[in-house]
């Protein structure tokens, strides 16, 4: 394969008609949830939708918030940064922590848009500067799009069972949903390690060496790895909420955090679903969750963003230097 073919294969792509068709239809009945939910609070209350929501917001400490959500930033920065290094270093090729850095934090500007798309970015990076071949950094951004799913789903089986009572009937789908994924993720590395379908060609599709490679000790090392960031935020979480008046519990969080950071990795505008997620799960907080989860969402994104513009330049040189 020329590298011309690697690069195109990791160039972002558009999405589909029909699937920003969706994505809109989804936005727009976020919003109108959102309105009616929000202007019905402040029905009740006999004032103004405007004036409602600039009393939620007034009754925010914000330089507290803004604080604790800019050291959060650095948390996960780090943490994910420490994710790409060690699978980049099991699979591909060594790389120091310190080289991945500028390239993970710089892909935090392009997911402004889609968090996909980031990482769609990256492995086109690694590839053009470190002359690793594209199928192979595109082969470990697929393995930790997949594994990402599993361990939130993982923290979200744990969370239900610590605090079931105060999760909403729905809930009880987890452990049905986790249990299917339990037994898809075995037969999904019994496949890979040949020994189901033995015969069959898909596994040795470039795309997917990684998970050719990866033993049981990898996807286990993946969830340790990854879980202090879900654990951070699970306290940055419930220390925010109660900044915006609203009663939560570190326990009730680990139930509802990672079920959110599913609908947060919805790519629709502003983190509707993400929000609209908060509302429905307090729906007696209509207000206080829709500032919440507006800011909150939009805040990580856009400072994160912030964070790569810090590194830009280092990256721009690597990228452009022979």
């Amino acid at each position: 394969m020329t590298e011309a073919a690697d690069n195109g294969a990791l160039a972002p792509r558009k999405p589909s008609a029909l699937r920003r068709i969706v994505l809109m239809g989804i936005t727009v009945l976020c919003f109108v949830y959102l309105y009616n939910s929000v202007n019905g609070a402040a029905v009740r209350e006999g004032i103004s939708l405007v004036d409602y929501m600039s009393q939620v917001f007034a009754d925010v400490p914000w330089i507290r918030w803004l604080l604790l959500m800019i050291a959060y930033s650095f948390v996960y920065l780090s943490i994910d940064t420490l994710v790409v290094t060690r699978i980049l270093n099991w699979f591909v090729q060594q790389i120091r922590y310190r080289d991945i850095l500028p390239i993970r934090a710089s892909t935090y500007i392009i997911s402004i848009v889609n968090e996909q798309i980031g990482k769609g970015a990256m492995a086109y990076y690694l590839n053009r500067r470190d002359q690793v071949p594209g199928w192979e950094v595109g082969s470990v951004m697929l393995f930790i799009m997949f594994c990402e799913m599993f361990y939130l789903l993982t923290w979200a089986t744990i969370g239900f069972f610590m605090s079931r009572e105060s999760l909403p009937e729905g809930f009880g789908l987890i452990p049905i949903i986790a249990a299917g994924a339990a037994v898809f993720l075995l037969l999904w590395m019994l496949y890979f390690g040949g020994k189901i379908l033995p015969d069959n060609q898909l596994r040795d599709k470039r795309i997917l060496h990684v998970f050719k490679l990866a033993k049981p000790r990898h996807y286990g090392a993946f969830f340790l790895m990854r879980s202090p960031a879900l654990l951070s935020a699970v306290f940055v979480y419930t220390v925010a909420l109660r900044m915006f008046g609203v009663d939560a519990s570190f326990i009730s969080l680990l139930g509802y955090l990672p079920v959110i950071f599913f609908a947060a990795a919805v790519p629709t505008p502003m983190r509707a679903a993400a929000i609209t997620s908060w509302v429905i799960l307090f729906p007696e907080n209509e207000g206080q969750m829709a500032a919440f989860g507006l800011v909150q969402h939009n805040f990580f994104i856009l400072f994160n963003g912030v964070i790569g513009l810090l590194f830009w330049r280092r990256a721009q040189r690597e990228l452009l230097s022979p």
